[in-house]
Order: structure tokens, then sequence, then C-alpha cells
């Protein structure tokens, strides 16, 4: 098929890449005429994994970039709307962005077309985006609006497009249905995994794919669900770990006995400092405006944003109660994306812990693996951004474990242990065992198990939270 993708950010780059790789012939639109430029010569503006290679493999055979977004509409069979939704200052999502496109659209369609949401919007948007085409005098039976939910993952986004749990397409007539079961035909029927050069199966995927057909309505909502669920998961298990504190529990012992239960699962039970991205924030606020204005309290999403953002807290105060004072103090920081995997900083919790930080009066010497341009545009020069973890750690009063990148759970622990100033790890993403840690010579802080320190050393202070049983 031809396919128009309009937006090349995350995921209208990821998704046009991933389509072209299952055989369609995809026009990628976007405005910033700069932008095109780059991605035409040649650059990858985000760090995921496979995507280089994809954009390699098609660029200039089936996978074009285009500033015309009529031009490239009329040419195509389904145009996929994966333009920008940010939230406004009531928590909305901003369809500003969602509507200009549709606008433009209705003066390319000159037959039968399916518009696609790709981006994340809230319910009725697919309403809004037909009777804003109709209205441009176009004819009722000569295109569709569809919804299809993405449900990528940061880090794994190529991967999950071409191996995905599932395939959600939202359309309200058969005709529309038929058309977009074709386009994901590949991976549907399986032909796109006998390829020799597909991109490598993940461990545990469902091959192939369930594609479920719904309502608009249904699919807009489904997203927004997903995404709300998963947050709840975080928030459950963050609360959870600071019970665990406070009594001198491991909460990695509770998560095992908890996730083993088959209708609750491991995924996303994993303590930390909080969820942070693009997704999770925005979404979370979007539907809980979509819920105030049908007229539901829904409260549950209050609280779960609530323990997200009190989490963060809790971490300054377990620094805090590591090292007494703040000010002065030189903090070595491994991590400032929101998440291993990825350059995105958007709403990364590490970002916010080291602007808390430096409001503390600490120094800060910061490594990140991908994010260290990224986090350069926020944190400007208040930060030292260094080459590796052991430049970061070199004079340190404690070293911070603040995102989860692969490389940060195989440190070399003695070459650690002879950089620091003082052998104090605070791990924010529980990527180390405590009694190791204490094994090792350090004085170990994590997330909801009982801190530990070295037997010649004075037992680590309890933790914030903690409850003395004498």
């Amino acid at each position: 098929m031809r396919i128009t993708v309009v937006g090349s950010g995350y995921v209208g780059l990821v998704a046009g890449a991933c389509l072209a790789d299952i055989g369609h012939v995809v026009i990628l639109v976007d405005s910033d005429q700069k932008k095109l430029a780059a991605l035409r010569s040649g650059e990858v503006p985000i760090h995921e994994k496979f995507l280089p290679e994809l954009l390699q493999r098609h660029r200039d055979r089936n996978l074009k970039f285009s500033g015309d977004l009529q031009a490239a509409a009329r040419s195509s069979e389904v145009i996929f709307i994966a333009v920008g939704t940010p939230p406004t200052e009531q928590g909305e999502a901003d369809l500003s962005y969602v509507e200009s496109v549709a606008r433009e659209i209705a003066g390319a369609i000159d037959g039968y077309k399916v518009v696609v949401e790709k981006s994340t919007v809230p319910v009725y948007t697919s309403h809004w985006v037909r009777k804003i085409i109709l209205r441009h005098g176009v004819k009722p039976g000569s295109f569709d609006v569809a919804s299809n939910p993405e449900f990528l993952r940061e880090g794994t986004a190529v991967a999950d497009f071409l191996y995905p749990d599932r395939i959600v397409v939202g359309a309200d007539s058969e005709r529309c249905a038929s058309l977009l079961r074709a386009m994901y035909a590949p991976l549907v029927e399986g032909s796109y995994y006998s390829r020799a050069d597909a991109i490598p199966r993940p461990d545990a995927a469902h091959i192939p794919p369930p594609l479920i057909v719904t309502s608009t309505k249904s699919a807009e909502l489904i997203k927004h669900a997903a995404n709300a669920f998963l947050a709840m998961k975080i928030s459950f298990i963050n609360a959870v770990a600071s019970i665990c504190e406070s009594v001198n529990a491991d909460v990695k012992q509770v998560c095992e006995g908890v996730g083993t239960d088959r209708r609750i699962g491991p995924r996303f039970l994993n303590p930390g400092i909080g969820y942070g991205g693009s997704c999770f924030p925005k979404d979370l606020m979007a539907f809980r405006a979509v819920a105030r204005e049908c007229g539901y309290d829904f409260r549950l999403l209050d609280e779960v944003i609530r323990i997200n953002e009190d989490q963060r807290n809790r971490f300054v105060r377990k620094v805090r109660s590591a090292l007494w004072t703040l000010r002065g103090k030189r903090l070595g920081v491994l991590g400032l994306a929101f998440k291993g995997g990825t350059d995105d900083i958007r709403e990364s919790p590490a970002i916010s812990l080291v602007q808390t930080l430096l409001q503390e009066g600490c120094q800060i010497a910061a490594y990140d693996p991908a994010a260290r341009e990224r986090a350069r545009e926020v944190l400007n020069d208040s930060v030292e951004l260094v080459d590796n973890c052991y430049d970061a750690a070199r004079g340190a009063d404690a070293l911070l474990l603040l995102t989860d990148w692969e490389e940060f759970s195989a440190l070399d622990l003695s070459r650690l242990y002879r950089e620091m100033k003082y052998p104090i790890v605070i791990d924010g993403r529980n990527l180390y065992s405590p009694e190791h840690m204490a094994a090792q010579g350090f004085t170990y802080y994590s997330v909801g198990r009982p801190a530990a320190a070295p037997e010649n050393q004075p037992a680590a202070r309890s933790q914030v939270g903690d409850a003395d049983p004498s």
C-alpha cells in the first residue's frame, strides 16, 4: 500500500520505518524543513534500537520524506496522523495540531481514503476529525476515520511495533476495517517473520499477534486505560515499597510473591523513583480530564499521580538521611534519561531529582550513555556532564543510580570504590543486592529494602519512614 504518516516525531518516525519494513511505500511528512533535511541526509534524531538500520534500509526506497502533505495524501490510501498532543495547563490534550492536519487532509481527498489517528488522543477525537473533514465539503462516503493506538515503549519501540502484544484497530465501517487488516497482514498472517532480514524476535513475543477490531471510541479509550493501569502498577508497588522500608521488609521478595500470581504478573512491579517520559504523565492527566468531562471523578488517578510525585520527594529525603546536610556535597549521578535504552528526558524523574539537589546546594557530575546532549539543553552548565560512570563517581560523597541502563548494573565495584570519596551508593532503581554491595565495602541504600553497610563500619542510618521496633 501507499501510506502517508504525518509527523516525524517519536511515534511517526518509528511507525513510518516499520510500515516500510513490512512492505509498504511510506511518505513521512513534516512541516519542519530542517528535520526533513536531517532525515534525508541519514541522521537519526532519536536513540532507538534498530531504527538506524531500518532508516538506512528503506530511505529513498520504501520510505521518503516530504513537506507537502496534500501531495502525499493524494497519492496514499491510508493517512496516519502522528503529530504531538501536548498537555494544556488544565491537563487536557491540545488537539490543535490534529485539527490543523485534518483540515489539510480534507483538501487532498480525491478518492476513498482512511485517516488514522496514531497520536494518543482522548475519546471523541475521531468524531471531531470526521466532522472537520466534512465541514470542508468532502463527501461522507469518500473517507473513514479510524483509531490505531500505539503501544510502543521507548528503547524497544521498533520491536514493539513489529512484534506487538496486540494490534488494535478502531473502525466504524467494515470497509475501513478491511483496509487496515490488509495493511497489517504481513504481521497478522506471519509472512514478515519468515523473512531472513526481519528484525530479531524478542523473548516471549506472541507470533502472530492478534488483531482486535473495535469501535473508534473503544480504541481511543484502550490507549488511555492501558497507560493508566500500568502507571497504577508502578505507583502501587512504590507505595508498597514505602511500607517495606517502614517495617524493614524487602520489597523484592514482596514483588516475587505478588508477581508470580498469574492474575497480576511481574511486569511493572519495579519500585524506584517513579514513572516519567512523554506518555504516562501526559496520558494520565488527559484521561483524568476526559473522565471529568464525562462527569466521573476518577480519584484513583489522582492518587496514582500523587504517589509518583511523592516518590521523588522520598528519594531526596533518602539522600539527606545518608549524608545529613546536602549543601556543598559532591554527588555522582548515573542516568538522566527517564528510562534506560532511550535519550528521552521528557518528564524524567532523574532530571527532576538533579534539579532539586542543585537547589539544595549540591555539586553534581552526571553520566548518561545517550541523553547527555538533551540533558545539556535543560541543565545548561549547572551540572558537569562526564564521559563515563567512573568520572561521575570520582571524588563523590555519594553515587546516585537514577536510570536503569544495563551498563549501570555491571559496574566494576572495586574501581568504583577507589574513585569515590565516601563509598555510599543510593540506588533509585534497585540494580544491586544490598548484601553484595555491603560485602564490597559500600554503604548502600535502595528503594523498599533495608539499608546495608560493611560489617566493620557503623550500621547505615534508618531510611526515611523506617520504624524503630524498640
